[in-house]
């Protein structure tokens, strides 16, 4: 993984001793709130609803066990002693004091971390690909290209101020598990007729008010002319980006507003212009980022692990979990482990200060020191010996982590909602528990199969309710919190907006509807057919008959 340079850490350290200055003067009255503002949402502090959250950045989702015990030393000094992962590979402290926040900042600061460009109308944190660098289909590790995109991002003079946020993503694999195609600029690594390794550009999708798929820009782009045709895309959306009008303000609504091929050639003009110059990637400057990721020196393990075998076919949990969280890994003899942070009547993606350092734990001794942020708010392994499962399943099973429920139903994405949000209009967090326990038969879930949901509070959609094969949205009526249903959500290469199934139900009512789109998936589906290919051959009729017929 990338490690700081001294460049990198007095960069870092400056805007630590910069942002204390001005949370000094907040406190003594010296500057108002709403000159305070911008600046704290440039190092990650947001005001919510009880207190200031913290928002730190785990660029293209990859850290360090040192990493990861300072994020449970913020969680368990600066916060209530838990921290929450979100969709964009950050972690979240919803409980900071003012007065201590550039203590955390140092705590980031001394880890290698930060929270810059965690807020803002600004280039947010890269993501990438969480099995990056290990997964066997991968063309390319993504994470490269997300360094250098952090490193060309960060502080861009010309981008801080963009007529609103700006979110990119990239992945190295045609399974696309970086939802690239609702991201501002989605990136796919793929090759050429002649086999060279390029992007796909994609731009303007992106979800919230407004959903849209990205759609193409550019089919290849060659890998040294990233940064120049990014720069041609930026300088264009910050051209001609609507700044009069919150709501349509992102890149999306203006690729939707003039049109693919006009933006294609606006890009072009643009890119013409530029190309050839200082942003042209020289192969040494891609060959030195590329070293930080350079495959694992791995010690030679065998495949084939007799005890291993052995307590999968004598212990029933364990081999579900291995059927379920651990998928295979480029290197012969290691798996790639994935910890659920969705237990049964949990809080999707949160982790205790305890359970942050005892997976450091684990990480440090089975995995090479490094772990990673899903966007789906999970952890993972990437560096397991497949002599080694049988330990660390006991080890995360003791500290919960365990839950063999990886792509199924109660492996649930929800936002914060309004337990917390300032945005939200209704919550999130109780009805993913809600649905977790009524689903906490696991033979149930497994029955089931394959199938997302996901769950925002609000209409800025932080929980991907869009992309959701069941998709919830909290909507405020009245001072009553309910939930609109859409069905036929898909984030991968087949990506689509799901589909409103009709009236929001009630809180109250929301889990029952949940179970009776269960109901209705497994009443007409055919044998071995998932939930969204089910959706989309029958559409939406017998979903809701099954929902609202009951209801009535």
């Amino acid at each position: 993984m990338y490690v700081y340079d001294r460049q990198d850490r007095m960069f870092v350290q400056a805007r630590v001793e910069q942002f204390r200055d001005q949370a000094n003067r907040r406190l003594a009255g010296e500057i108002t709130e709403d000159e305070f503002k911008p600046l704290r949402l440039q190092n990650g502090l947001y005001l919510q609803l009880h207190a200031y959250m913290l928002r730190v950045a785990i660029p293209y989702g990859t850290l360090n066990a040192k990493q990861m015990r300072a994020l449970a030393e913020i969680a368990r000094r600066f916060d209530r002693s838990y921290g929450h992962f979100t969709t964009r590979q950050n972690i979240q402290f919803n409980w900071i004091k003012l007065e201590e926040a550039a203590d955390a900042l140092q705590v980031l600061a001394d880890a290698d971390m930060h929270a810059i460009q965690t807020s803002g109308n600004c280039i947010r944190n890269v993501t990438a690909d969480a099995w990056a660098g290990v997964a066997p289909d991968e063309i390319e590790d993504p994470r490269i290209w997300g360094e250098i995109l952090r490193q060309w991002s960060t502080a861009h003079p010309e981008f801080s101020f963009l007529p609103r946020k700006f979110k990119i993503a990239v992945t190295g694999s045609p399974a696309d598990r970086a939802a690239v195609r609702v991201h501002d600029v989605g990136l796919r690594m793929h090759r050429n007729a002649e086999g060279q390794v390029g992007f796909e550009v994609m731009v303007g999708g992106g979800l919230g008010r407004t959903p849209m798929i990205g759609k193409t820009l550019k089919d290849w782009l060659p890998k040294e002319d990233l940064l120049t045709y990014l720069e041609a895309v930026m300088r264009t959306y910050n051209r001609y980006g609507r700044r009069d009008n919150l709501y349509k303000a992102r890149i999306k609504i203006l690729v939707h507003e003039i049109g693919v091929e006009k933006m294609r050639a606006d890009v072009e003009k643009e890119f013409a212009a530029v190309k050839g110059g200082p942003l042209s990637l020289e192969p040494g400057t891609i060959d030195a980022i590329a070293a930080h990721f350079a495959p694992a020196a791995y010690a030679p393990k065998l495949a084939f692990v007799p005890e291993h075998e052995a307590l999968k076919r004598s212990n029933p949990d364990y081999a579900r979990w291995v059927a379920t969280n651990v998928v295979p890994h480029r290197q012969p003899g290691y798996a790639i482990v994935n910890l659920s942070l969705k237990p049964v009547g949990g809080a999707p993606g949160d982790a205790t200060a305890e359970q942050m350092d005892a997976v450091a734990d684990v990480a440090e001794q089975y995995s090479l020191g490094e772990l990673r942020v899903t966007h789906t708010q999970n952890l993972v392994l990437p560096h397991v010996a497949v002599e080694d499962l049988r330990t660390i399943w006991a080890k995360v099973t003791a500290v919960g982590f365990a839950t063999p429920n990886l792509g199924l139903l109660t492996d649930i994405i929800a936002c914060p909602g309004l337990d917390f949000c300032a945005l939200a209009n209704a919550r999130s967090i109780p009805i993913a528990q809600r649905i977790t326990q009524r689903f906490a038969d696991l033979d149930r879930v497994h029955e089931i199969g394959p199938l997302s949901l996901k769950i925002s509070g609000c209409i800025n959609a932080c929980g991907h309710h869009h992309v959701g094969g069941i998709g919830l949205l909290g909507v405020e009526k009245n001072g009553v919190e309910f939930y609109q249903i859409t069905l036929g959500g898909d984030p991968g290469p087949e990506a689509a907006i799901g589909q409103l199934l009709g009236p929001a139900v009630s809180g109250p009512e929301a889990v029952d509807a949940v179970e009776r789109v269960i109901e209705a998936y497994l009443t007409h589906r055919r044998p071995g057919e998932e939930f969204v290919a089910t959706y989309r051959r029958l559409g939406p009729a017998p979903f809701k008959d099954h929902v609202y017929a009951a209801r009535a």
